[in-house]
């Protein structure tokens, strides 16, 4: 079958509304390199899980075109599961099941022969570094090792393009870090990868493009770099005492830049071009105020300011099931969202 469509993966104005008329995604467009990372960024009920449920042909498009390496996901469906591999939110494994068995498994259902099951199993095992765990049931695997398996689970029919669904949702940094690991070393081994996250730093790790997704749209897309350098060259952030004073320099400070300052907890921060000369001068006007800041510190814009700037909210990270709604190892940007 001849490729039609340019690019890996080709989302075209892709609309989708559910009952009682909520737009789930409302004219998407994005499209995927062969061989890339692509990251679809934003908060729950963005939209970025509908994508994926269409691209993987478990659900359909109102309108719009959605392929994968130039088949329709719609008319070409049967065809179109043959070419990737998916790990979602939770795991697709069963825990009663050991490592082994479970890629088995999946391998049986994909129609290799046990032969050759068994072996892509061993294979996976050893790449995911779960070799020693592969004959204990999932029950007595951590978290991190769950989802090393779901990926895993993922690749046993080699597909050319794997979908990553919040994979690393719940997982503690260190568990994280390894799945970023194994998910690079996948893509230099020419596999395309579309990541969805909530997590700004997981996106602007891994991926060589994203979107960032609100309110079923895209809203801006480049590279991270990209995104970073149209919001511009420095953020300065000021700490104060207790909100109230915070409210009061923001607005002592929003004559500088060509963004608004943001507050976050008792932080006020702004985005500007010429980060020493203006560090001087919110010196000087917070002094004629009598506002004395706790913290003063100019650094790099991050994706988390590129959303903040786009949305006007922070991204608002909510593991459903885990209890907490709080990245691990984030800093006061995160813990003081709203």
């Amino acid at each position: 079958m001849a490729s039609r469509v340019n690019g890996a993966i080709t989302v075209d104005e892709v609309k989708k509304t559910f009952e009682g008329n909520i737009v789930a995604l409302d004219g998407v467009s994005f499209t995927v390199d062969e061989g890339s990372i692509f990251g679809l960024l934003g908060p729950n009920g963005a939209g970025k899980t509908t994508v994926v449920r269409i691209l993987t042909t478990t659900l359909r498009a109102d309108s719009g075109l959605a392929t994968i390496l130039g088949h329709d996901v719609a008319k070409e469906a049967e065809f179109v599961r043959t070419l990737f591999g998916l790990a979602g939110q939770f795991a697709a494994v069963d825990e009663n099941l050991t490592g082994r068995e479970n890629l088995y498994m999946v391998g049986r259902l994909n129609h290799l022969s046990r032969a050759v099951a068994s072996e892509r199993a061993a294979q996976l095992l050893g790449q995911f570094q779960l070799a020693d765990a592969r004959d204990r049931t999932l029950k007595t695997y951590s978290g991190g090792m769950r989802r090393r398996l779901d990926v895993a689970a993922a690749l046993v029919a080699h597909p050319k393009v794997l979908f990553l669904d919040e994979p690393t949702t719940g997982l503690d940094p260190q568990s994280r870090s390894d799945l970023w690991e194994v998910i690079e070393g996948l893509v230099e081994g020419g596999t395309t990868v579309l990541l969805t996250t909530q997590y700004l730093e997981e996106a602007d790790r891994l991926a060589n493009r994203v979107a960032v997704v609100d309110h079923g749209r895209v809203i801006s897309q480049g590279t991270p770099a990209e995104l970073k350098a149209n919001l511009g060259a420095t953020v300065l952030e000021v700490g104060l005492a207790d909100e109230d004073l915070a409210k009061l320099a923001a607005n002592a400070l929003a004559q500088l830049g060509s963004h608004r300052p943001h507050i976050v907890g008792s932080t006020v921060e702004l985005t500007v071009d010429e980060g020493p000369r203006v560090a001087m001068e919110a010196l000087r006007l917070l002094d004629q105020q009598h506002i004395e800041p706790v913290d003063f510190t100019l650094r790099e814009p991050s994706l988390d300011d590129v959303f903040l700037a786009l949305t006007g909210r922070q991204t608002e990270v909510d593991h459903e099931g885990d209890g907490t709604n709080a990245v691990p190892g984030r800093n006061k940007r995160q813990r003081g969202a709203r």
